[in-house]
């Protein structure tokens, strides 16, 4: 079992929280959310879907986890200026952790200066963003380098929840 970190605020892609966080608990990890405070309420883009955080980022050790997930929407719009963000997927990259962004997820990694030299996808929309930043954008539904895991948008999920499982040493979806 491995321990995984979700990176959550107010406004996610309903399906790109969704989806993963079930295949990760179906597959036997831990999902743990983080938030901007603890047992905070946090609401899809949708309205229907709802989370809880499990903790705030300030009580976040990276240490902890194995990988790091962040989905899109605007949820990565909400917490990519938050230091304390920032400094936690730093932190996982220097550890080679997987980081797994979809869709406007690579802004926070766009945030915390670890673009520059990777090749990654993200929503359309992020490609000038991300070429500004020194990365290398690709439009294609998954892209793995080294240990970042990225996709574009919902219709990805799939292969994004496979590669991210693949990273992670299992191979069960």
């Amino acid at each position: 079992m491995k321990k995984v970190a979700f990176l959550l605020a107010d406004g996610f892609e309903d399906s790109e929280m969704k989806n993963p966080y079930d295949e990760m608990v179906k597959n036997g990890h831990e999902a743990v959310i983080i938030g901007l405070k603890d047992t905070e309420e946090l609401k899809g883009k949708q309205g229907t879907i709802c989370y809880t955080a499990h903790m705030s980022i300030t009580d976040a050790n990276v240490d902890d986890y194995d990988a790091v997930i962040i989905p899109g929407g605007s949820s990565p719009a909400h917490l990519m200026n938050n230091k304390d963000i920032q400094k936690f997927v730093q932190q996982a990259d220097k550890a080679n952790k997987t980081i797994a962004a979809i869709c406007h997820g690579p802004q926070i990694l766009n945030a915390a200066g670890l673009l520059k030299g990777r090749t990654l996808t993200s929503y359309p929309g992020l490609a000038d963003e991300i070429k500004a930043a020194g990365g290398y954008y690709v439009d294609k539904e998954v892209v793995v380098d080294r240990n970042l895991v990225t996709s574009r948008k919902p219709e990805d999920e799939p292969a994004f929840i496979s590669e991210t499982i693949k990273k992670l040493g299992v191979n069960a979806w």
